[in-house]
């Protein structure tokens, strides 16, 4: 594939995913928060939640669900992203509040507080595969919502990046689990670290 076609690729890419704001725009919604979590089933460390609002004119290329993109690619999405936003928030739920209401309850609790966090209020809340019964803005809960809506992806995208650099730091604080590489989840290298060292202050006691 040459770079032009690369570059239409990823143009007609970026029109696909805004299928959703692109309607909702129509219908008069002006601020359109797309919302996702990254980290509900790793072992050890927090589930990371991002809310974002994308202008409009919004023309990132390359923007997709962060499981289909490398380090790199997210990296750089990153930046980009955090520079075109009208504005974006973070929600964090550490281990010890997973383990008291379980992880889905706390990710819902870390994506309102996301949502709540934005500096400019959302006439409408995209959000990936979850519904909030306490969120008092219109939402859509769309299956799969981080490779079908680019506000969803960008989400994706600033919180699997944000949440992997945490653990790379937790990583040199709790040696031994292989975090900078697994990033908590349960690989071979974390499950002989917890054999040989057991349960860091970060792990989720429910969940080994």
């Amino acid at each position: 594939m040459t770079k032009a076609e690369r570059l239409q690729k990823q143009k007609e890419l970026l029109k696909q995913m805004s299928a959703h704001e692109t309607a909702l725009r129509a219908a008069g919604k002006r601020y359109i928060a797309g919302v996702d979590e990254v980290g509900r089933g790793p072992l050890a460390g927090p589930v990371v939640t991002a809310a974002v609002i994308l202008p409009e004119d919004f023309s990132v290329l390359g923007v997709n669900d962060s499981k289909k993109l490398s380090p790199k690619q997210r990296d750089s999405l990153f930046d980009q992203i955090r520079e075109a936003a009208v504005c974006y928030a973070f929600g964090w739920r550490w281990p010890d509040r997973i383990d008291e209401i379980n992880i889905l309850e706390a990710t819902k609790e870390a994506m309102l507080e996301a949502v709540n966090s934005l500096s400019v209020k959302p006439d409408h809340v995209l959000i990936d595969a979850v519904r909030l019964n306490a969120l008092d803005i219109p939402q859509t809960s769309i299956i799969h919502g981080d490779a079908t809506s680019v506000s969803i992806a960008a989400a994706s995208i600033l919180a699997k990046v944000t949440r992997d650099r945490y653990m790379v730091e937790m990583d040199q604080k709790y040696p031994g689990y292989a975090f900078a590489s697994n990033k908590g989840y349960g690989t071979k290298a974390h499950y002989e670290g917890l054999a040989l060292l057991g349960p860091c202050p970060i792990h989720r006691k429910t969940f080994l």
